[in-house]
């Protein structure tokens, strides 16, 4: 049994995470739509999960990319909506930018909520982890200084 606790344990690349994102979201979106044809609280509880997911599997190195990944996951889940399926986030006649702010709009608390657990699970996670060794300092020269000799140097 590992001594390590649940903040300890992610060690995942950052790019895999964000693909991992953009998947599991547009996976769950696509369920949504099979089931209620919109996009739905299915969605808004998966991405609040996956969020806290994300942050909980992503390497100590890699916190950057996961802290910014759940609101580009989001914009990028309702762009694609809003070219291809507008009535999905918003009406159907919506422009593709006025169908992204609806999407975004509908489901803020979702995304208010994901972004803040996955930045506190990164807070978290930060204190826990070990810091990294500095490099060695260059040896300093100890030797004592002393005064010139005045009688060695002749002049």
């Amino acid at each position: 049994m590992s001594g390590r606790t649940l903040w300890e344990q992610g060690h995942e690349p950052g790019r895999q995470m964000v693909a991992l994102g953009l998947a599991a979201a547009l996976t769950v979106v696509a369920l949504d739509l099979l089931l209620t044809g919109r996009v739905s609280v299915l969605f808004d509880i998966a991405f609040v999960a996956l969020s806290i997911g994300l942050a909980l599997r992503v390497r100590p190195r890699d916190f950057f990319t996961v802290g910014v990944l759940p609101p580009l996951v989001m914009v990028s889940v309702f762009l694609l909506l809003a070219a291809t399926r507008p009535e999905a986030v918003a009406h159907p006649d919506d422009s593709v930018v006025q169908a992204v702010i609806s999407g975004l709009s509908s489901h803020s608390v979702a995304l208010v909520l994901g972004y803040g657990l996955c930045l506190a699970c990164l807070a978290v996670r930060q204190r826990f982890v070990p810091a990294e060794p500095r490099p060695a300092a260059p040896a300093a020269d100890v030797r004592p200084r002393t005064a010139p000799d005045p009688q060695h140097h002749a002049g």
